[in-house]
């Protein structure tokens, strides 16, 4: 397509998103040095919140160039179900007897694992959750893993490089975690239905490699981490006080309530009105519930919602760059190109080429999701994860130099797997 002036005012605004999320840091610095302002620094500093507010200036741009009516009209074009999704799955998922249940199921097999408690721990919570993700959905693997993984290794006793590579391994592997199925992992549900794979292709294309190299990255992850994780509860005089138990039948409608959204992902109309039922069901028995983070899944739906609408400006310069790639050149340009947008709008983009060749779907799939723990925006449950475990950094923020650095060895390991095996 021929770009005309929106196009290049949305790729500098995209641009200057992008540079925003890299200085989300700086931001929060600057809050605490100049405390007058320190509301308007922290609101810049949080990451969920840049792609929106981007989008909502390019919309305004729009509407100065080309007309109010059609900036509405090109918001109301875009598909908003994955960030309304995620919003909602992500609060079901971090529920107490959702989140509660699967920890007790991890203590089980940690204690039975041939290792300290706390180490398999951590590595169950590394591995076997984020392969998880490919069954309940990648953003409901990130929630759990993260919310498990925060009181053991995500504190701010634990020094931030080992925690930037811990956050990085997680994000590896919840990425490349989904591909044991067709519907789990956004980059592959994007061409599942146009290229006919379906979760038995994933399983023996993609999924036992990407399953091989979620074992290494966990077992890597965690001998580094090692001599900073917390003893297990009642381990070394550690204790916890006793939670009352929830009964079954509530942990039985709340994972109902979670599988029916899973299964009806793509139907926003039925998941919401689920998760209105959900909403009256928590109130009823509340003395059963924790408070629901319903502020951390708004601000990720709103990050994935603007990266939606500013994502949707950007087809005119990624495709020709996608389409115009032999199958190795196209891994490492998709691997590249994850960093700096969403690897479902790229593999998106991939599916709109006529005649691609089988070699160069699996390439720009596989470079897509071996890269979607390199920044926040590479996948679409990295935000849920940022959202969660930022408190445990330096200034109570995640920032997008150490993230990179610390993806790179399990993205390395990711990358290989796909290539070699």
């Amino acid at each position: 397509m021929q770009p005309q002036a929106i196009h290049w005012i949305a790729a500098a605004i995209f641009g200057i998103a992008l540079l925003h999320t890299f200085a989300a840091g700086l931001f929060e610095h600057l809050a605490h040095r100049y405390p007058r302002h320190s509301g308007l620094f922290h609101l810049l500093g949080e990451v969920e919140v840049v792609f929106g507010f981007w989008a909502i200036v390019l919309v305004l741009a729009m509407a100065f160039v080309s007309g109010g009516s059609q900036a509405l009209d090109y918001a109301e074009s875009r598909n908003y179900t994955e960030p309304l999704f995620v919003f909602v799955v992500m609060v079901i998922a971090a529920s107490s007897p959702v989140l509660r249940s699967v920890v007790a199921v991890v203590d089980t097999m940690a204690r039975h694992l041939p290792v300290p408690t706390p180490l398999a721990s951590a590595w169950l919570g590394l591995a076997a959750v984020p392969l998880l993700g490919s069954l309940i959905t990648e953003p409901a693997a990130m929630t759990i893993a993260a919310l498990m993984l925060a009181p053991q290794i995500f504190r701010r006793a634990v020094p931030d490089r080992v925690k930037y590579f811990a956050l990085g391994t997680l994000f590896v592997n919840v990425s490349i975690g989904g591909t044991l199925t067709s519907y789990a992992a956004p980059p592959v549900l994007m061409v599942a239905s146009t290229w006919q794979w379906d979760s038995a292709f994933m399983l023996v294309t993609f999924g036992w490699k990407a399953a091989l190299a979620v074992l290494v990255n966990a077992t890597a992850c965690t001998f580094v981490l090692r001599s900073h994780l917390r003893p297990a509860p009642g381990e070394e005089g550690t204790a916890e006080p006793a939670q009352p138990a929830v009964p079954l039948a509530v942990v039985a409608v709340h994972l109902g309530l979670l599988a029916a959204v899973v299964v009806f992902a793509h139907h926003p109309v039925v998941f919401l009105a689920l998760f209105l039922m959900f909403l009256g069901y928590t109130q009823a028995y509340a003395q059963h519930q924790t408070p629901l983070i319903l502020k951390e899944a708004l601000l990720v739906g709103f990050f994935l919602a603007g990266l939606v609408v500013l994502g949707g400006m950007q087809q005119w310069w990624l495709q020709p760059i996608v389409s115009g790639l032999q199958p190795l050149a196209l891994f490492a340009g998709a691997l590249g190109l994850t960093a700096i947008t969403d690897n479902a709008a790229l593999t998106y983009l991939g599916s709109l080429i006529e005649g691609i060749s089988d070699p160069a779907k699996y390439m720009l799939v596989a470079g897509a999701v071996a890269g979607g723990g390199l920044t926040v925006i590479a996948n679409a449950p990295n935000p849920a994860g940022v959202a969660l475990l930022k408190g445990g950094f330096t200034d109570g923020s995640v920032g997008a130099v150490g993230l990179l650095l610390g993806a790179l060895l399990p993205t390395a390991v990711a990358a290989a797997a796909f290539l070699v095996l």
